[in-house]
């Protein structure tokens, strides 16, 4: 049996793999995108606050990965380190391989737009629009469906809730093509407290039902990461028919999605990068209304994601990035940015033992012998 030998003396034993088939249908019942992360070139100079070196191979594996359990690929997130080492030359790349990449395939694909192209230091209204207009000719040039990312330079920047109108509002109406706007917490960003023009989270939701409301031809859904479960349900049954919730809640997830009388949360999540076999399986159980199928496989993949997202939220991606090392999906566990140093040495002690039971190390041997390397350098283990 493999073990592991975890910091202090105790080792864990690694449960046998389990199987997880994939789907030989498409997913039905609901839309579910897996944001992923971006793969390091481990020779390359990823240091903090140098330019991103990607391994684009293994980085475009993994997204094939998702596709073939019948996941969409969220792109160019905060989950691929926007903003945390990852810089716009490399995101814009990142996009174009993706999106052809995903029509090779017929995988679905939605993509990050920002203003991360914006150079450092103050900037006016008409800048960031500008900004966002860049990134958005150049997701619509890839054949991606934009998602309206919040905005560091707009938060900054607006004074009222008119501000983020006036852009947003230009934005939906120059898009040639329905959008997914964005919503993130302060727990992932802290930089966009007061976002949408207030600070008080319902004076914010009605800004954004007045700005879905003006155009919501113009609107695929919007993504809600604010983990706040009783909000997201509120929202989701004030949107108009046909605009959809892409729950971004890595807390909530499985109550979200089932959904209740009045409607569900279709699916935009990092953790489901991370979980994307169970992901796909209890998703395959709700298109059979097998609810109980569906609980069993979600419950364990909860304390995994709780952990992976605790705080401070916003290192999730280390988490992210060392289970897909574990996993066996990529090589190394180096990140761009330098971000690898975002964990604890107890932290990652933790995740390996809930990873381990919710069924998502498909080779015990490989993610036991990766982990006491570690270990061995980082936690003292022998």
């Amino acid at each position: 049996m493999a073990t592991v030998n975890l910091p202090g003396g105790r080792k864990l034993a690694l449960s046998t793999t389990t199987t997880w088939e994939k789907p030989t249908t498409p997913i039905k019942s609901r839309i579910a995108y897996g944001a992923a992360h971006v793969v390091a070139d481990p020779r390359g100079e990823n240091a903090p606050g140098a330019p991103a070196v990607v391994d684009w191979d293994t980085t475009l594996r993994f997204r094939h990965h998702l596709w073939s359990h019948g996941l969409g690929v969220a792109e160019a997130m905060d989950t691929a380190q926007r903003g945390m080492g990852l810089d716009y030359a490399a995101t814009r790349e990142l996009i174009r391989r993706s999106a052809a990449e995903a029509r090779s395939v017929g995988g679905r694909i939605v993509a990050g737009v920002a203003t991360d192209n914006l150079a450092a230091g103050p900037v006016t209204p008409e800048q960031v629009l500008s900004a966002y207009r860049q990134q958005l000719a150049d997701v619509a040039e890839a054949g991606a469906v934009p998602v309206l990312m919040c905005s560091r330079h707009l938060a900054a920047v607006a004074t009222d809730a008119d501000d983020y109108l006036r852009i947003y509002r230009e934005l939906l109406r120059e898009s040639d093509k329905p959008v997914v706007l964005h919503w993130l917490g302060t727990a992932f960003d802290p930089a966009l407290e007061g976002y949408w023009g207030s600070s008080d989270v319902d004076k914010a939701t009605e800004t954004v039902l007045e700005l879905i409301g003006a155009q919501p031809h113009k609107v695929d859904g919007i993504k809600v990461s604010l983990l706040d479960e009783d909000h997201e349900v509120r929202l989701r049954r004030r949107l108009p028919a046909g605009v959809r919730l892409y729950t971004g809640d890595d807390f909530n997830y499985p109550s979200l999605i089932r959904g209740d009388e009045h409607g569900y949360s279709d699916a935009l999540l990092g953790i489901f990068a991370a979980i994307a076999p169970a992901a796909a399986a209890a998703l395959a159980a709700l298109d059979r209304n097998d609810l109980d199928e569906y609980d069993r496989i979600f419950a364990p993949t909860v304390p995994l994601s709780r952990h992976i997202f605790t705080k401070p939220t916003f290192y999730y991606k280390t988490g992210i990035v060392f289970l897909a090392w574990l996993a066996g999906h990529q090589d190394h566990f180096t990140m761009v940015g330098g971000l690898q140093s975002g964990r604890s040495v107890p932290h990652f002690a933790k995740l390996i033992e809930l990873a381990d039971a919710a069924g998502l190390l498909p080779d015990p041997d490989l993610a036991a012998h990766r982990a006491n390397r570690y270990f061995s350098v980082f936690g003292g283990a022998e």
